[in-house]
């Protein structure tokens, strides 16, 4: 089994860019495959863990490079792992123009059983991006 982790940029003005979306889409698609993991999206930038077997997170990864939404897409990590990290599909999303921000927290609970590395990456991508 692989997990995949991955960062990008969304292209504004392309196609609308809706979380809710994404997500419903993301749950339909990846239950299909089998696939877990989290999505942060925060406006502007996906930070994206992908779990499952090697063939499958392939495919959905190179579907996800071919996403006219995404440019700058830099893959961070690919590794094997014994069992997956994230169980069940899950997404945070902060809204820039929302009071109030609880996805900082949200990240630290999608994350609780992740690795070390991982948990650190997406924790501190969520502390920078609240900052911005």
């Amino acid at each position: 089994m692989r997990q995949l982790v991955y960062i990008s940029t969304a292209v504004n003005g392309v196609l609308p860019v809706d979380p809710a979306s994404i997500l419903s889409a993301s749950r339909r698609n990846n239950a299909r495959v089998r696939i877990t993991g989290a999505l942060w999206f925060d406006g502007k930038r996906f930070l994206q863990a992908l779990e499952g077997e090697d063939a499958q997170v392939d495919e959905t990864f190179r579907r996800i490079q071919a996403d006219p939404r995404h440019r700058a897409l830099v893959l961070l990590s690919s590794r094997e792992i014994a069992t997956r990290e994230f169980g069940e599909w899950a997404m945070a999303y902060r809204d820039p123009r929302a009071e109030g921000d609880d996805a900082v927290d949200r990240i630290a609970t999608l994350t609780a059983k992740a690795a070390p590395e991982v948990r650190a990456t997406f924790e501190s991508f969520a502390r920078i991006r609240r900052a911005a």
